[in-house]
C-alpha cells in the first residue's frame, strides 16, 4: 500500500509551500488507494510549541486533508535511542569533539584552497585518551552518521536519475552536543518504521535524500521513492520572503476559499491548466509527478484570486449558507453568485435586494417611462416578473435594447451592471419594485 506523510515541525504556522507539500502527499496516496500520515517532527523541544501543532491541523482540516493517521517523534526518542546505540556499536556513527569556531576555520581553509568543504574525519583518528581529555576539558561530542565511500542513487519521480559520491559529502551530524536531533536520522527511522513509501518534500533536501539513503541502507531497511519539487518563487519569478508569511489565515483573511487554493496548488509546477473543480475527485485522478518539471513553480497571488472567483460561482448554497447575511436564501445566492469573487462580496447584492439602494441619476427623457413601469409593475401576475415587464413596456413604448432595460436597471438596483434581473427583481418583490420605480 501507497503510505506517504507531511512532517512539519511545529515551530511556525504553514506557509504556502508546506501546503502545497502537504497536498500532494495527500493527493498521491488519495489516487493510489493509499494512506496519508501527519508527523509532528517535534523533537526541538524549545522551539516547538503545541499552539503551533494545533494549527497545523486545524489548517490540513480546513483544505479538507484530513490524514489517516498521526506520530509525534517526541514520542518517540526510546526508539530513536535505541538505533543510535546500535548504530554507534557497530561505528556508522562516531563522536566528534570540533567546536563550531574550529569547524568554520577548517572550512575557510579548504575554500582558500579551492576545496569542497568536506569533513576531514579528524574525529575518527581520536584514540580513547583524546576523548577522555577532551571531555576532561569540558567538550560534549556532537555525533556524526559515517557516510560509505560509495555512489550513492535513486531514480527521483520529479528530477529523473540521481548521482551522488559518497566520497565527496561530509558525515552528517545527526545528535548535537546536549542530546538533541537533527531532523536526517529521527526521520528515516520514522519512514522505516511507519512503511512510508514515498517522500514528497522540496529540491531543497535532495542533498539530505543522498545521506539518508545510506542511513536507509544502515538499518537494512528499503528506502522509500522520493519526489523532490520545485521550489515556489513569487509573481515576480524568484524566492521571496513574502512566500513565507502566505499561510492559511491570510488565504482567509483575502476570501479565499480552500478549494481555490487545492484547485491552483494541484497544478503549480506543470504545464496543465488550472482546473476550478470544487471536487478535488478529477484533480486527484490526474495526479502525476511525471507532470511537473524541474523550473521554479510560480505562485501568483491573482493567479489564485481568479480561481477563487471561478469556485465561488460554483458553490452550492449548502456550502455558503452560514457566511451569508441573514435572510438570504438558495434563490438569492444562486442569483448573485455569479457576479462576486467572494463569498463575503454576497452582502453587497443582498443589500440592492433589501434596499435601500442609492438612487442613480435619471435622465429626463427616462422620467415618465420609469412612472409608465411602476404602473405597469402594480397590474402584473408577478409570475415572471421581469420578462413580464419588459414585454409589456416594449409593446406600449417601442423602446428595446439598451433604452429599455439600462434605465429600469439602474431604477431597481441603482447600478447599471449586476446579475440578470430575471433571477434579482422577484427577490426586490413587487412591492420595492415599484416604490424603486416611481421615484
Amino acid at each position: 500500500m501507497t503510505v506517504t506523510r507531511f512532517a512539519p515541525s511545529p515551530t511556525g504556522f504553514l506557509h504556502i509551500g508546506n501546503l502545497r507539500t502537504a497536498l500532494h502527499n495527500w493527493m498521491f496516496a488519495r489516487a493510489r488507494g493509499g494512506r496519508f500520515l501527519l508527523r509532528i517532527d517535534d523533537t526541538d523541544a524549545q522551539r516547538s510549541e503545541e499552539r503551533f501543532v494545533d494549527a497545523i491541523r486545524a489548517d490540513l482540516a480546513w483544505l479538507g486533508l484530513v490524514p489517516d493517521g498521526e506520530e509525534r517523534q517526541s514520542a518517540r526518542f526510546d526508539r530513536y535511542e535505541a538505533v543510535f546505540a546500535g548504530m554507534v556499536a557497530n561505528g556508522r556513527i562516531y563522536p566528534a569533539y570540533e567546536t563550531p569556531e574550529e569547524l568554520d576555520l577548517r572550512r575557510k581553509i579548504l575554500a582558500g584552497r579551492g576545496l569542497p568543504p568536506v569533513y576531514d574525519r579528524a574525529a575518527l583518528t581520536l584514540t580513547d585518551g583524546d576523548r577522555a581529555r577532551l571531555e576532561g576539558e569540558g567538550r560534549r561530542p556532537h555525533w556524526r552518521f559515517r557516510l560509505e565511500a560509495a555512489p550513492i542513487v535513486w531514480d527521483d519521480m520529479v528530477r529523473g536519475p540521481q548521482k551522488f559520491d559518497g566520497a565527496l559529502l561530509s558525515d552528517p551530524v545527526v545528535r548535537r552536543a546536549d542530546g538533541s536531533w537533527l531532523y536526517l536520522l529521527p526521520s528515516v527511522i520514522d519512514d522505516a518504521d511507519m512503511g512510508v513509501t514515498h517522500v514528497v518534500r522540496g529540491e531543497d533536501h535532495v542533498s539530505n535524500t543522498a545521506m539518508q539513503m545510506q542511513m536507509f541502507n544502515a538499518m537494512e531497511a528499503t528506502p522509500p521513492a522520493f519526489a523532490h519539487e520545485a521550489l515556489l518563487v513569487g509573481s515576480e519569478g524568484k524566492l521571496s520572503k513574502r512566500l513565507g508569511s502566505l499561510g492559511v489565515a491570510h488565504f482567509r483573511e483575502q476570501g479565499i476559499e480552500p478549494e481555490a487554493v487545492v484547485a491552483l496548488l494541484a497544478r503549480l509546477g506543470t504545464s496543465d491548466p488550472v482546473e476550478a473543480a470544487v471536487d478535488p475527485a478529477p484533480l486527484i485522478a490526474a495526479f502525476d509527478f511525471g507532470r511537473f518539471g524541474r523550473a521554479p513553480a510560480r505562485f501568483d497571488e491573482s493567479e489564485l484570486a481568479q480561481v477563487n472567483a471561478r469556485i465561488v460561482h460554483q458553490l452550492p448554497y449548502a456550502r455558503v449558507a452560514a457566511a451569508l447575511p441573514g435572510g438570504m436564501d438558495a434563490a438569492a445566492w444562486d442569483a448573485v453568485r455569479g457576479n462576486i469573487a467572494r463569498i463575503d462580496e454576497a452582502g453587497a447584492w443582498w443589500r440592492v435586494v433589501t434596499g435601500p439602494v442609492e438612487k442613480a441619476p435619471v435622465a429626463e427623457e427616462d422620467r415618465a417611462f420609469l412612472t409608465r413601469a411602476a404602473a405597469v409593475a402594480a397590474d402584473l401576475p408577478w409570475a415572471d416578473p421581469w420578462a413580464e415587464l419588459t414585454g409589456a413596456l416594449k409593446a406600449e413604448t417601442g423602446r428595446k435594447g439598451k433604452a429599455l432595460f439600462l434605465p429600469l436597471r439602474r431604477a431597481l438596483t441603482g447600478m447599471d451592471h449586476g446579475p440578470d434581473m430575471a433571477a434579482l427583481l422577484p427577490l426586490i418583490g413587487r412591492e420595492r419594485a415599484i416604490a424603486r420605480l416611481a421615484t
